[in-house]
């Protein structure tokens, strides 16, 4: 059965930081496409950082190239999303989200699939406010 089980949201000021992390089970996270969506209140969906299988390169949406690095543990079967300066226009709900499909452009994965993601997590929630 696959899970996707996103944890360490919560409440930072600007400026501050958080890291995500996503425990991922029924697969290999190295063997799938894998990226970060978000939705504030109010908004669509946004695809935040994806990446490919394999030693896929990656994709940052501009919102936030510089301030997140996504990355993945094979041996813990984990993906992160480490935020950094983080903005009140950052606040919402992320989720951890992976497909089966041999995608080869992250960007592709992050802006254009992501309604088609095989596997999501339930997601998580991050507020940035002083």
């Amino acid at each position: 059965q696959v899970q996707l089980v996103e944890s360490g949201g919560g409440l930072a000021q600007p400026g501050g930081s958080l890291r995500l992390s996503c425990a991922v089970s029924g697969f290999t996270v190295t063997t799938h496409a894998i990226g970060w969506f978000r939705q504030a209140p109010g908004k669509e969906r946004e695809g935040v950082s994806c990446t490919v299988r394999g030693a896929g390169t990656t994709y940052y949406a501009d919102s936030v190239k510089c301030r997140f690095t996504i990355s993945r543990d094979g041996d813990k079967n984990m993906v992160y999303l480490q935020m950094i300066n983080l903005q009140p226009e950052d606040t919402g709900v992320y989720y951890c989200a992976a497909d089966a499909d041999r995608f080869t452009n992250p960007r592709y994965v992050c802006t254009s699939n992501f309604y088609g993601m095989d596997y999501w997590g339930k997601g998580v929630q991050v507020t940035v406010s002083s």
